[in-house]
């Protein structure tokens, strides 16, 4: 930690990351704060013995509960205070931060929006809910916090520029025995990053593909995505090209976390797409920070590629964070029965070059 007191620490962020998912109020900049995900109706009552704690959630899904417009929920991180009339129970909260409950309680409100008294802070708690996998709701302004933050410290947490390399190893893989893996932490994050490096440098820039995790696809062999059979195939192109390099990258569901994307599965099967089940969930269409992938580019070595997406926004994010991408190469696989929709929401709402 700095000698100075005011100086940012990742590790208060990890602190907090950690009492939110049990259940125990944090504080960022001195306003309280109480995830509805991991609350109950005890915990609220020790947090806001009152009853009277307004409700804070994202805009995105405030606009689905027509308390702002889609201007306004176009900002991921913008906030919304509810405030708290007496019919608002608990489970009131959680069908109000909870879209997997809006069929069976189709008839919400009437709701009433508060003024923020700090926008910053309420966009930081936002931001920090995803950050820990959690619904971004919380109760606000209570007793009792566990853990204190500043909206600095949340920066801190979220550098790129903290990962290291931990280790390497070889490790010949299906379709690429000519393989290193080398694995990334980051003294404040739980997770690692690692790299499959393949071939051997030639001088020519790497063909390199991001591919953030997913567990259903990758392990589980799902079909409602491509990410297992694009995950293959990337390793097989880049072995064919002769040298690159497979960054896999710990962004489940797009940065939102597993289960989040599990609720998101569960929107989709009620007709929402990709693209609208996240943004009713409270978050952005695509919060992955491309940054984490040049850090680990320039660790490496590396500060051009050929880059294999079908993403435009992959380009974009690693040229901001310095890392040229000199070729985009196309990597697309044939839709199945269960992923059509899918790959045509990626096409049609969000730019893939499919």
């Amino acid at each position: 930690m700095s000698a100075d007191p005011k100086a940012p620490d990742a590790r208060a962020a990890a602190r907090a990351i950690d009492a939110l998912r049990r259940g125990w109020p944090i504080a960022i900049d001195g306003v309280a704060l109480l995830a509805v995900e991991t609350a109950d109706p005890m915990r609220l009552a020790g947090f806001d013995p009152e009853g009277q704690a307004p409700v804070l959630i994202s805009a995105g899904r405030a606009a689905t509960l027509k308390l702002t417009n889609q201007m306004e929920a176009a900002d991921p991180d913008a906030a919304v205070l509810v405030e708290r009339a007496p019919w608002i129970d608990f489970p009131a909260v959680t069908a109000l931060a909870d879209p997997q409950f809006d069929l069976a309680t189709p008839l919400k409100g009437p709701y009433r929006a508060l003024p923020l008294p700090d926008p910053a802070v309420a966009a930081a708690a936002i931001r920090f809910a995803r950050i820990a996998g959690l619904l971004p709701a919380f109760f606000v302004g209570g007793t009792g916090v566990e853990a204190s933050l500043t909206v600095a410290d949340i920066v801190a947490h979220e550098n790129a520029e903290a990962l290291a390399i931990a280790t390497r190893a070889r490790l010949p893989v299906a379709g690429a025995e000519d393989a290193e893996i080398v694995a990334f932490r980051s003294p404040h994050a739980a997770g690692e990053h690692v790299a499959l490096l393949i071939g051997q440098p030639n001088g020519q820039p790497p063909l390199v593909r991001l591919h953030s995790e997913c567990l259903t696809g990758d392990v589980l062999g799902s079909l409602k995505c491509d990410c297992g059979p694009q995950l293959h195939a990337a390793i097989h192109a880049i072995a064919d090209s002769g040298w690159g390099i497979l960054l896999y990258l710990r962004q489940e569901g797009r940065g939102i976390g597993l289960v989040n994307k599990l609720r998101a599965y569960q929107l989709q099967d009620q007709g929402f797409d990709t693209v609208d089940a996240n943004t009713r969930l409270g978050f952005a269409i695509d919060a992955r920070d491309f940054g984490v992938a040049a850090r680990m580019l320039t660790l490496l070595g590396q500060d051009m590629v050929r880059l294999l997406t079908n993403n435009p926004a992959k380009v974009a994010g690693l040229d901001a964070a310095g890392v040229r991408v000199v070729e985009r190469v196309a990597h697309s696989l044939p839709p199945n029965p269960h992923n059509e929709r899918y790959l045509a929401t990626k096409r049609d709402r969000t730019g893939h070059q499919l």
